[in-house]
Protein backbone atom coordinates (compact mmCIF):
# COMPACT_ATOMS: atom_id res chain seq x y z
CA UNK A 1 0.00 0.00 0.00
CA UNK A 2 2.51 1.94 1.00
CA UNK A 3 4.81 1.38 -2.41
CA UNK A 4 1.42 2.35 -4.52
CA UNK A 5 1.09 5.84 -2.72
CA UNK A 6 4.93 6.83 -2.65
CA UNK A 7 4.88 5.87 -6.75
CA UNK A 8 5.01 8.46 -8.91
CA UNK A 9 2.56 6.02 -11.66
CA UNK A 10 -0.91 7.78 -11.42
CA UNK A 11 -3.22 5.70 -9.77
CA UNK A 12 -5.84 6.43 -11.82
CA UNK A 13 -5.48 9.33 -15.03
CA UNK A 14 -8.86 8.96 -15.63
CA UNK A 15 -10.72 9.24 -12.71
CA UNK A 16 -8.42 12.42 -12.24
CA UNK A 17 -9.29 13.86 -15.33
CA UNK A 18 -12.83 13.39 -14.40
CA UNK A 19 -12.40 15.20 -10.79
CA UNK A 20 -10.32 18.07 -12.57
CA UNK A 21 -13.20 18.01 -15.33
CA UNK A 22 -16.33 17.49 -12.86
CA UNK A 23 -15.21 20.12 -10.10
CA UNK A 24 -13.33 22.51 -12.36
CA UNK A 25 -16.59 23.36 -14.58
CA UNK A 26 -18.94 22.82 -11.96
CA UNK A 27 -16.98 25.88 -9.72
CA UNK A 28 -17.24 27.83 -13.21
CA UNK A 29 -20.89 27.01 -13.35
CA UNK A 30 -21.62 29.16 -10.53
CA UNK A 31 -20.57 32.14 -12.72
CA UNK A 32 -22.63 31.23 -15.76
CA UNK A 33 -26.07 30.58 -13.30
CA UNK A 34 -26.29 34.56 -12.59
CA UNK A 35 -25.99 35.26 -16.33
CA UNK A 36 -28.33 32.82 -16.95
CA UNK A 37 -30.87 34.14 -14.38
CA UNK A 38 -30.70 37.58 -16.20
CA UNK A 39 -31.35 36.28 -19.35
CA UNK A 40 -34.28 34.53 -17.96
CA UNK A 41 -35.46 37.55 -16.52
CA UNK A 42 -35.10 39.92 -19.91
CA UNK A 43 -32.07 41.60 -18.24
CA UNK A 44 -29.35 41.82 -21.24
CA UNK A 45 -26.96 44.41 -20.15
CA UNK A 46 -23.73 43.57 -19.83
CA UNK A 47 -20.76 44.35 -21.01
CA UNK A 48 -19.42 44.23 -24.59
CA UNK A 49 -15.61 43.47 -24.89
CA UNK A 50 -15.16 42.60 -28.81
CA UNK A 51 -17.91 44.96 -29.80
CA UNK A 52 -20.81 42.27 -30.76
CA UNK A 53 -23.28 44.12 -28.44
CA UNK A 54 -24.36 43.42 -24.86
CA UNK A 55 -27.25 40.93 -26.00
CA UNK A 56 -25.10 38.76 -28.17
CA UNK A 57 -22.03 39.60 -25.83
CA UNK A 58 -24.55 38.17 -22.72
CA UNK A 59 -25.87 34.73 -24.86
CA UNK A 60 -22.17 33.90 -25.68
CA UNK A 61 -21.12 34.08 -21.71
CA UNK A 62 -24.27 31.75 -20.92
CA UNK A 63 -23.92 29.36 -23.49
CA UNK A 64 -19.75 28.82 -23.02
CA UNK A 65 -19.96 29.25 -18.80
CA UNK A 66 -23.56 27.44 -18.44
CA UNK A 67 -24.13 25.29 -20.95
CA UNK A 68 -20.38 24.17 -22.23
CA UNK A 69 -19.54 23.77 -18.66
CA UNK A 70 -22.59 21.31 -18.32
CA UNK A 71 -21.27 19.29 -21.17
CA UNK A 72 -17.65 19.55 -19.96
CA UNK A 73 -18.41 18.16 -16.67
CA UNK A 74 -20.47 15.14 -18.01
CA UNK A 75 -17.96 14.91 -20.88
CA UNK A 76 -20.24 15.40 -23.94
CA UNK A 77 -19.01 17.20 -26.95
CA UNK A 78 -15.83 17.87 -24.28
CA UNK A 79 -13.86 19.38 -26.77
CA UNK A 80 -16.03 21.38 -28.67
CA UNK A 81 -17.00 22.73 -25.54
CA UNK A 82 -13.47 23.69 -24.52
CA UNK A 83 -13.09 25.73 -27.10
CA UNK A 84 -16.08 28.02 -26.31
CA UNK A 85 -14.79 28.39 -22.74
CA UNK A 86 -11.57 28.87 -23.63
CA UNK A 87 -12.44 31.47 -25.83
CA UNK A 88 -14.76 33.34 -23.30
CA UNK A 89 -11.83 32.85 -20.06
CA UNK A 90 -9.20 34.47 -23.31
CA UNK A 91 -11.35 37.47 -23.77
CA UNK A 92 -12.04 37.66 -19.66
CA UNK A 93 -8.29 37.48 -19.05
CA UNK A 94 -6.89 39.11 -22.47
CA UNK A 95 -9.76 42.14 -22.76
CA UNK A 96 -11.69 42.43 -20.19
CA UNK A 97 -9.27 42.43 -17.50
CA UNK A 98 -6.29 43.73 -19.65
CA UNK A 99 -5.33 46.75 -18.23
CA UNK A 100 -5.97 45.79 -14.55
CA UNK A 101 -3.87 44.00 -12.15
CA UNK A 102 -2.89 40.30 -12.15
CA UNK A 103 -5.55 38.97 -9.40
CA UNK A 104 -8.04 40.57 -11.40
CA UNK A 105 -7.21 38.17 -14.26
CA UNK A 106 -5.81 35.07 -12.12
CA UNK A 107 -9.32 33.33 -12.21
CA UNK A 108 -10.07 33.25 -16.25
CA UNK A 109 -6.17 32.56 -16.93
CA UNK A 110 -6.59 29.60 -13.98
CA UNK A 111 -9.98 28.04 -16.56
CA UNK A 112 -7.99 29.47 -19.35
CA UNK A 113 -5.10 26.97 -19.01
CA UNK A 114 -7.38 24.10 -17.20
CA UNK A 115 -9.85 24.24 -20.66
CA UNK A 116 -6.53 24.04 -22.70
CA UNK A 117 -5.35 20.86 -21.09
CA UNK A 118 -8.17 19.24 -21.16
CA UNK A 119 -8.10 19.73 -24.43
CA UNK A 120 -5.14 17.79 -25.34
CA UNK A 121 -5.98 14.91 -22.76
CA UNK A 122 -9.37 14.68 -23.47
CA UNK A 123 -12.09 13.74 -21.14
CA UNK A 124 -10.45 10.56 -20.06
CA UNK A 125 -12.66 6.80 -20.51
CA UNK A 126 -15.20 8.34 -17.63
CA UNK A 127 -16.93 10.31 -20.06
CA UNK A 128 -20.12 10.27 -22.50
CA UNK A 129 -17.83 10.95 -25.23
CA UNK A 130 -16.04 7.72 -24.45
CA UNK A 131 -19.42 5.68 -24.85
Amino acid sequence: MLKKIRSTAPISLDLGLLVLRFFSFAFLLTHGWPKFQKMVVGDFSFGDPVGLGESNSLGLAVFSEFFCSILIMIGFFTRPALIFNAITMGVAAFVVHSGQPFKQKELALVYFVICVALYFTGPGKYSLDKK
